[in-house]
């Protein structure tokens, strides 16, 4: 399958994308910074640096088809940190991601968010998702839930088609075995032993590029929390694929 991610920043989204068996065609990220360490990581990956352009840029050449537009869009607007103006920030760029999953018309969406997006935004989301014709789910998933010492919330919406049927698993992790209501079992959490966190100061006086590595590193979505999305997906695909083979 096939990922377009917006909002790419260091790429911790496609990292566990692939780890699940997807492969990453196209990366939108505005940051300077953040692009060069998508560079280093996926040379042939083609990059853009705006979503609000990405569409004609996709579209400019040529491209592989996509399966999964995925993207955390930006936090600012609705995190409990900041001003809480939600649509009326200029940062609100939910309706460039909106717009790009309208004429793409991918199998999946991913999107993710802080916590604070479900009281300022998650309404919107989800019925501009319905209006394209997606069946959505939202949930949370904390990086703790998968081995990490830390716990790092995050709200996650799952989205397909709504003529594949309702969007049938919460983006919540499951027990080894466990099947939801679809009868798929859900991938269990990563319980592995987490390294300590470096010695990582909080002040970046006389480090380089201190304060876009921790500006980066704390937008970045855990790559094992990413990878369980992705699981979810593709053991979803598969299963219907099977069902329909029978």
């Amino acid at each position: 399958m096939n990922v377009l991610s917006l909002f790419a920043g260091i790429g911790g989204l496609e990292l566990g994308l692939e780890r699940a068996g997807m492969t990453v065609v196209g990366q939108v990220e505005i940051d300077p910074f953040c692009r060069r360490v998508l560079a280093a990581h996926w040379p042939e990956v083609p990059r853009h640096d705006d979503v609000r352009t990405a569409v004609p840029w996709w579209r400019s050449r040529p491209r592989p088809a996509v399966h999964v537009v995925a993207g955390g869009f930006p936090c600012q607007p609705v995190s409990s940190a900041g001003r809480r103006l939600a649509q009326a920030d200029p940062r609100w760029l939910w309706n460039p991601m909106a717009g790009i999953i309208a004429d793409l018309r991918p199998e999946w969406v991913v999107a993710e968010n802080v916590p604070g997006l479900r009281t300022r935004g998650l309404a919107t989301v989800l019925a501009d998702l319905a209006r394209l014709g997606y069946a959505a789910r939202a949930g949370y998933i904390s990086a703790c839930e998968m081995g990490a010492p830390h716990p790092r919330k995050r709200l996650f919406v799952l989205a397909h088609p709504e003529s594949r049927g309702r969007c049938p698993w919460r983006p919540q992790p499951g027990r080894t075995g466990q099947a939801d209501s679809s009868g798929v079992a859900t991938q269990s959490p990563r319980r592995h032993r987490w390294d300590a966190e470096p010695d990582v100061g909080r002040m970046a006086h006389g480090v380089p590029a201190g304060v876009d590595r921790r500006r980066a590193l704390g937008n970045a979505v855990v790559p094992d929390v990413a990878e369980h999305i992705g699981r979810l997906i593709t053991s979803g695909t598969a299963s219907a694929t099977a069902r329909r083979a029978a």
